[in-house]
């Protein structure tokens, strides 16, 4: 089907690949909607594996491709059914994940690492799937009290048919590039369970019937097409300026005769040109995994139709975010959670908080998932010192600007503190601080190469280098000590406001007091981790 795509490509100036990518992203707007009407369990699952096997074979032209997808799915399938105990969710990781990292090898051995799609695409995306189904198969084994929220959701108890699991594994919209879903999600999309809302009392009911008598809510189209378009916005942003804005546009000699700000601005803008690529194909494959009816999660409260399930990224909270836990929790968002629930909580020993180690184990883990590139790496390891140094900064000065509640009088209800200056000031900080480190950070995953990375790092003077460790060296030499000491003054401060009733005690004390003892417990386990590797 190249000889199709081929005169498009050409007057856009796009590489095909990415021509015929971004039109199964889009043809699989009115598949999603044909999707939903397809009756029966077994006929959506067949629908499921019918289009995936369109996109990879005729369109893609990945034979092989596959036909190694397939291997991964069956023996996925087996080894989940048939071994049992802790290990057989590592054995699945280590196969998947072995598979994966062979051909990230061949793409570098065989010189396609320029290429704007392969084979590793749906790879990265079935091995976040299938690992994921291996843990809840795991959970579905164990007992209530062993299991946090997610677990317990999302264990498979019932182990699933083949055609079921194929049409999990194949499921259309976020076959190419995401976003997954737990096999638990996919179950109860295809069988309409999805569209129960939860009930004060506990009890499931149907949600109301759309205008043309489905049990699927309203709304679902406005939301699918109006992220769709929002999408090509981003792209089109991507296409258009891409060529002038990226970082490797920093390593030529002429740009060393800009004065340092311009370019540090520079890096800022190459760094937005770069995500809005993401913003526009992850909003494409959500727009479409809504108009199969993934994604609902409920009703507003003026009735409206909500659909935040399907979602991979938050845009606005990735570009201002205030501090780096909500930029982590708002980009590639279910990529973090498998990280979250498959890899951090699971490398952690039982009863023990997840810690340093916890930490670099997971972005090591999402490094080899991305790649070999010397460029990957560097980012996620810079990445653990960064979460590392933002959660002091949170646990040991925020509690200091929090602002305290008025008193209130008795039977009135408590009002939320107004913003002072000071948590005004600390907020647009930390926006400016984290924006400025993102990008600082995430330059390499784009160059790839050390020597480029680094080469464009000495080009902006190190700048995040500076931020990030001078925040850490402030920290183990003494900071954390004083404004512990200020914590404890702040305390006192409120407690004797509640003394003389000028604040509400209700409100006012727990979340310093609570922040404190949370700050004494991880440092303690921080230090411990520390003195283990300096024996």
């Amino acid at each position: 089907m190249d000889a199709l795509f081929s005169p498009v490509a050409v007057a856009v100036g796009a590489p095909v690949e990415q021509v015929k990518l971004l039109f199964c992203l889009l043809v699989s707007y009115p598949l999603g909607s044909i999707f939903i009407r397809v009756p029966g369990k077994t006929l959506k699952h067949v629908f499921n594996i019918t289009v995936a096997l369109f996109y990879v074979i005729p369109v893609l032209n990945l034979y092989d491709g596959f036909l190694q997808l397939l291997v991964d799915v069956l023996v996925t399938y087996y080894v989940a059914k048939t071994v049992k105990g802790r290990r057989m969710p590592w054995m699945v990781f280590w196969l998947n994940m072995g598979h994966l990292t062979v051909n990230h090898v061949l793409r570098v051995v065989l010189g396609r690492e320029d290429e704007p799609f392969d084979l590793t695409a749906p790879q990265m995306v079935l091995v976040m799937k299938l690992t994921t189904f291996a843990w809840n198969v795991y959970d579905g084994q164990q007992l209530d009290s062993e299991l946090d929220t997610w677990q317990t959701k999302m264990r498979v108890k019932q182990y699933p048919a083949l055609l079921e699991f194929l049409g999990y594994a194949f499921y259309f919209p976020g076959f190419l590039v995401g976003p997954f879903l737990e096999f638990n999600a996919y179950t109860s999309l295809v069988d309409g369970s999805l569209f129960k809302v939860t009930a004060k009392s506990g009890t499931s009911t149907a949600a109301p019937l759309s205008r043309k008598g489905r049990a699927i809510p309203d709304g679902r189209k406005r939301v699918a097409y109006r992220k769709g378009a929002i999408a090509l916005v981003y792209l089109v942003t991507f296409i258009l300026m891409v060529g002038s804005y990226h970082p490797s546009a920093m390593l030529t000699t002429s740009f060393l005769k800009k004065p340092l700000w311009s370019r540090v601005l520079f890096l800022q803008l190459c760094q937005f040109i770069a995500r809005c690529k993401y913003y526009g194909i992850w909003q494409l494959t959500e727009g479409a995994a809504i108009l199969t009816g993934f994604g609902f999660s409920g009703f507003g409260p003026d009735g409206e139709s909500l659909w935040a399930g399907a979602a991979n990224i938050d845009v606005f909270n990735v570009e201002l975010a205030p501090n780096f836990k909500v930029l982590l929790d708002s980009w590639n968002m279910k990529t973090n959670q498998w990280l979250r629930e498959c890899i951090y909580k699971r490398v952690t020993a039982k009863g023990k908080k997840p810690g340093f180690r916890s930490s670099m184990l997971t972005f090591a883990t999402s490094a080899f998932w991305h790649g070999i590139a010397p460029g990957y790496y560097i980012t996620f390891v810079l990445g653990g010192f960064v979460t590392t140094a933002a959660r002091l900064v949170r646990q040991y000065i925020r509690p200091l600007v929090i602002p305290v509640p008025p008193s209130i009088q008795p039977g009135s209800k408590a009002k939320p503190p107004p913003l002072t200056p000071l948590k005004r000031a600390y907020d647009v900080l930390g926006t400016s601080v984290t924006f400025l480190v993102l990008n600082f950070v995430s330059a390499p995953f784009l160059l790839l190469s050390a020597r480029n990375s680094v080469e464009v790092w000495a080009r902006v003077d190190y700048y995040g280098l500076w931020m990030v460790f001078a925040t850490l060296a402030f920290f183990y030499s003494g900071g954390r000590t004083w404004l512990k000491s200020l914590q404890a003054r702040r305390v006192r401060n409120i407690e004797h406001a509640i003394e003389k009733e000028e604040c509400d005690p209700s409100v006012a004390l727990p979340p310093v007091d609570q922040a404190i003892n949370e700050v004494r417990q991880e440092v303690e386990d921080l230090v411990q981790e520390i003195e283990k590797k300096l024996q």
